[in-house]
């Protein structure tokens, strides 16, 4: 129904002599989805009511009917609310009702002029004309993810003071170079950062290592032994008298691959107070062959620091007074007791000797500041070396030749007869004693007996001022001894006076060679 075809459908349907009905039930026909979808069109309830747009935009839109003309003025009653929404046309009619008596018509009421239509909506891309308009969460395609931002590069600064006078600030504000450098203590002192690279590792030699440079596997734990694991470093510093200590032990390359524990175990430790006070570390190195190696390690360290402990004021009287005699005396039964009882704990494991064993050596460091004896002693492998005036020199107290071991003849081996004992007879025979009893001669020794393979080794020092000692396990000690440009490296680096932090003495420790993948274990102490 339209309006050209029935001029009385507005009377109609707002005449309130009518009853007014519930809506209809909507139902599932083509006629009803287009009411629906006309209804879509019309714009949000309230809103002024225009021209009904065609949804189908193809076709030309119906030019908008202009108004009747004025009639009668009906009841106030019967006039719509300015609020109230044109309605839609109704939807088709339906089979026809019961006739019923026909209402009187009233008088139509002025239609409202028609409002402008509404602008049309935007068109998207991609969509139809009649599409543009969507209500409701549309799905589009995720951007991607932009690039993760690169982590803050952060260069460590140090606050370093710098002598000038109060009118420097001045003449440089005003463009005025000073005329001539400020002499120090002048005036105030300025406070200023200055950048301090990073610690770096990296590697020296022609071609880096094969193995990775950090660590990658940890070693297997047990239950019941977890108390027997050990850090893959440790790092351990201090500060006493004229000294800084520095010391650092890092798994090997080799171990980290096949994720076997650190062999190398240090200790540092302080016994005494104030002046009197005596600083001992202690490096031991397992060996690779053994199962225990790295137990064995730590029980030589802890043994060695218990004795010292319990003989630290004689041995800090002795280096302050310089008795050297009785310092290696005393070292030596200290070392001798601890490889005892490392002997004693391999037989309650049932092991070996040689299978529970370490090389161990140790530094005596004592705080008083006007002491600078710096005393070294152990058993095995490693080295110990110097850095003065910007050169290495390997210190370390070297074996004896077996040609120069001396000492008394013993009985039977070459030695001369004690007097008590009579001469050998013409046959060679040797008599023993009186009793006219001869033996047959001992084996013929034609060299003096071979020293112990592992000897106590000692080494008292002074110290200089500017000079830096170092003490290195056999992992350190063989690249230090085999590639020089390890050593020109470290000497390089530890060229200044002042000593590394500890995060840049374990980089300096770190530096890798090729074909040296064993633990590493050094200290260092830098003079002041």
């Amino acid at each position: 129904m339209t309006q050209q075809g029935d001029d009385n459908w507005w009377d109609k349907l707002y005449d309130e002599s009518a009853p007014d009905t519930a809506p209809a039930a909507s139902g599932d026909t083509l006629d009803d989805h287009f009411t629906t979808a006309t209804r879509a069109t019309t714009g949000p309830p309230g809103a002024t009511p225009g021209p009904t747009p065609d949804p189908w935009p193809e076709a030309a839109a119906p030019a908008p009917v202009p108004p009747k003309a004025a009639a009668p003025p009906s009841p106030p009653a019967a006039r719509p609310s300015p609020p109230a929404a044109r309605p839609n046309p109704p939807a088709p009619p339906s089979p026809p009702a019961p006739p019923s008596p026909p209402a009187p018509p009233s008088p139509p009421a002025p239609p409202s002029p028609p409002a402008p239509p509404s602008p049309p909506a935007p068109l998207v891309p991609g969509r139809a004309p009649w599409e543009a308009r969507q209500e409701g969460p549309q799905t589009f395609p995720a951007p991607p993810p932009p690039p993760p931002p690169a982590p803050p590069v952060e260069t460590p600064t140090v606050q370093v003071q710098v002598p000038g006078r109060p009118d420097d600030r001045e003449e440089t504000a005003t463009g005025i170079e000073p005329a001539s450098e400020p002499e120090a203590g002048s005036g105030p002192d300025l406070t200023v950062e200055v950048s301090v690279p990073r610690p770096r590792t990296g590697y020296v030699g022609s071609r880096p290592p094969t193995y990775e440079a950090e660590p990658t596997a940890l070693p297997v734990a047990r239950p019941g032994e977890l108390g027997e694991l050990v850090s893959d470093t440790v790092l351990d510093g201090a500060r006493y008298g004229t000294c800084t200590l520095r010391a650092a032990s890092v798994r090997g390359d080799s171990a980290r691959y096949r994720g076997e524990p650190r062999r190398d175990a240090l200790l540092t430790a302080r016994f005494g107070h104030d002046e009197t006070a005596l600083v001992l570390v202690a490096v031991a190195a397992g060996s690779r062959a053994a199962e225990d190696a790295h137990l064995a390690a730590a029980d030589a360290c802890q043994w060695i620091a218990e004795a010292v402990c319990r003989s630290h004021a004689r041995l800090s009287e002795d280096i302050r007074s310089g008795r050297r005699g009785d310092l290696k005396s005393g070292l030596h039964r200290l070392t001798d007791r601890t490889y005892g009882r490392l002997r004693a704990r391999a037989a309650e494991r049932g092991l070996a000797p040689d299978e529970y064993t370490a090389t161990l050596r140790c530094l005596l460091v004592p705080a008083d500041p006007d002491c600078r004896t710096r005393v070294f002693f152990g058993i095995g492998g490693g080295g110990l070396f110097r850095l003065r005036d910007g050169s290495w020199q390997d210190i370390e107290p070297l074996l004896p030749e077996p040609a120069a071991v001396t000492g008394a003849p013993v009985v039977g081996f070459g030695s001369p007869p004690p007097p008590d004992v009579a001469s050998e007879t013409e046959e060679g025979d040797r008599l023993t004693m009186d009793l006219g009893i001869t033996t047959a001669p001992g084996p013929l020794v034609e060299e003096p007996v071979p020293p112990p393979a592992e000897p106590f080794r000692f080494r008292a020092s002074v110290a200089r001022p500017g000079d830096t000692l170092l003490l290195a396990s056999p992992g350190l000690a063989e690249p230090m001894r085999g590639e020089p440009a390890l050593a020109r490296e470290l000497a390089a680096r530890w060229a200044d006076a002042e000593a590394p932090g500890l995060a840049a003495f374990l980089a300096d420790t770190q530096l890798r060679v090729t074909g040296y993948a064993d633990d590493r274990t050094g200290v260092g102490v830098w003079e002041a």
